[in-house]
């Protein structure tokens, strides 16, 4: 392989084979004497020592000892083929690494070096991981807890993290004279000034210009949003109209990244009237803004377009985190006998059971929520970088160290992808709300408890919703787990249709008709477990967005011509400014 270094000798790799060796040995060998320290603490607590989490609850000797052998044969067995010593074909570490992309260049496989390097760090991450499934006396939440912060370890420790472990950046480094790490530095002192680490070019995308490119018309604005009409591009449109909710956590645009993939232009082009809401990123006037101004912005959006169209209800859509929200608005209107303002309801990843809400919960224990209160006490609003890095966090593995490798240690050029730039684009929240919200949802679950919340002074019980209900969730969402999304389907009343998407979070909710990617699942029969209704579904190839506008238009398919107040500007609400608007600009 050209700027490789020479295959050490037969003498080299043995005494890299004693060295390996006695580096797991010395690992597996610690670990034994900390449960030793751990049982004389037991008698004797002056005896205690500083020990990893989670060692007192490790299983016991025997058990040790039979994974230390196990590791160190398993260890054994990858020299003895990176040697040509082994017999056979590929064994499924050997699978493992070539599939995972982190090792998928071929230099990791034709240098037996880097092979072995690459195995055993898979070895070693397996029997990390699965120590703590082995753990006992422990609950689902602790367990789960340990687990992701030994996931990110493993994760952080990969050899391609590292210059000297990493053949292809060994390489670069040789073609270029070391210029890769120079140009790499300048990428991460960057970032360090930013407090941001960079995934695409700065530079490349603008809203307004190249992404957020919908036609439309702010219409109105308030402290807290700027609702936003779409110009329509059928003669008729659907009578009822379409108001969307997006996450005040990241920009609304996620809807709106360009035209091919936009949700909203391709609900304008089905022949519906579309609103969106625009929120305002939180500055220091929003400093005292919680759970009540959410939901009353909602109301206050839905009245405002059912007056400026002269029409009964609307059909609402809330996404991830305004989902949540969007539940207790129904129950707000339930519990105020005003249901019938809302045609139907639709769930992108939104949760309302936090019970299961999966990696998200790691973050919110005493020790978080005390850093969260720290950190944005003085301007009262929570910067974005630190919710930016928090969902990082979840896929540390693709969104942080693929990134440091290709950035800082390979010095490449930036790669322009619109998702990344809106991944990037973080908006800021208010502390007392994003405080409360982790506090009432995340740990006390209590919008599912019947009286648990009050909005505007109101009790509010999600199981007096019964306004038609349509819910997607994402098959692979790190956020909303689809199995957490489900828990909807055992609080609201109404009719409700569950769509489970292919891939995760954004993807699966971004997947328009013609990209013709992943696929979705429906099952008609009522059933009471995700899994049920895993095992009873029918596989759609493609995109789920012609399934809801079916549904939507089956609910009410009445069309008017699309003019007067169907145009932006042309009704009660004059036009304020173009969109994509200037909250959406805001930093």
């Amino acid at each position: 392989m050209p700027g490789m270094p020479p295959l050490p000798s037969l003498e080299e790799m043995q005494h890299w084979t004693f060295v390996m060796g006695r580096a797991q040995q010395l690992m597996l060998e610690h670990v034994a004497e900390q449960m030793k320290e751990g049982a004389a603490a037991a008698f004797d607590p002056s005896k205690a020592a500083l020990r990893w989490p989670g060692m007192e609850m490790f299983p016991d000797p025997a058990q040790l000892a039979q994974m230390q052998t196990q590791l160190w044969t398993e260890g054994l067995g990858i020299w003895q083929r990176v040697l040509g010593q082994g017999a056979g074909g590929k064994t499924e570490l050997q699978e493992q690494a070539e599939k995972d992309k982190r090792f998928a260049a071929p230099e990791w496989a034709e240098h037996p070096m880097f092979d072995m390097i690459r195995q055993s760090y898979l070895l070693v991450s397996e029997r990390l991981l699965g120590s703590v499934d082995a753990l006992q006396g422990i609950d689902d939440k602790q367990k789960a807890k340990l687990k992701f912060q030994t996931r990110q370890f493993v994760d952080a420790m990969a050899p391609s993290n590292f210059a000297a472990t990493n053949p292809l950046v060994i390489q670069k480094t040789l073609e270029t004279k070391g210029e890769n790490l120079l140009k790499g530095l300048e990428h991460m002192l960057r970032d360090m000034r930013h407090g941001q680490l960079t995934q695409t070019d700065p530079e490349a995308f603008e809203v307004g210009r190249n992404i957020a490119m919908t036609p439309g018309k702010v219409v109105k604005q308030t402290p807290l949003y700027q609702l936003i009409q779409y110009e329509p591009t059928t003669e008729k449109v659907l009578k009822v109209p379409l108001l969307i909710f997006p996450p005040w956590i990241n920009r609304y645009y996620i809807l709106d990244l360009n035209p091919k993939k936009s949700f909203i232009r391709w609900a304008v082009e089905q022949g519906l009237t579309v609103f969106v809401v625009s929120w305002k990123s939180a500055d220091e006037s929003l400093a005292e803004v919680g759970l009540d101004d959410y939901v009353k912005a909602q109301v206050e959006a839905l009245d405002a377009v059912r007056d400026l169209l002269g029409v009964e209800s609307a059909h609402l859509i809330g996404y991830c985190v305004a989902g949540t929200y969007l539940a207790a608005t129904l129950a707000l209107l339930a519990a105020r006998g005003e249901q019938d303002k809302v045609a139907s309801a639709t769930f992108f990843t939104a949760q309302v059971d936090f019970s299961e809400a999966g990696d998200l919960q790691v973050f919110i224990d005493d020790e978080q929520m005390e850093m969260i209160r720290q950190i944005s006490a003085e301007k009262g609003y929570l910067d974005g970088r630190y919710m930016a890095a928090t969902f990082n966090l979840l896929r540390g593995r693709d969104l942080i160290w693929s990134y440091v490798v290709n950035n800082y240690l390979l010095g490449q050029d930036y790669t322009p992808f619109d998702l990344l730039h809106w991944n990037s684009d973080t908006t800021n929240l208010p502390a007392k709300w994003h405080v409360a919200y982790l506090q009432q949802l995340y740990r006390e679950n209590r919008l599912v408890q019947p009286g648990g919340i009050e909005v505007d002074g109101v009790p509010i019980n999600l199981t007096k919703v019964t306004v038609p209900t349509y819910v997607q969730a994402g098959r692979e969402d790190h956020i909303a787990p689809p199995r957490s999304v489900w828990k909807i389907t055992h609080h609201f009343k109404g009719p409700l249709r569950f769509v489970l998407a292919g891939s995760g979070h954004i993807a699966g909710v971004v997947n328009p008709p013609e990209a013709q990617k992943y696929q979705y699942w429906i099952n008609e029969d009522k059933v009471d477990a995700l899994d049920d209704f895993i095992a009873g579904a029918k596989e759609v190839k493609g995109s789920w967005w012609p399934d809801w506008v079916q549904w939507i238009r089956g609910l009410s398919d009445t069309e008017v011509a699309a003019k007067g107040a169907r145009v932006p500007g042309k009704g009660k609400l004059k036009a304020i400014e173009d969109a994509p608007g200037s909250y959406v600009r805001a930093r």
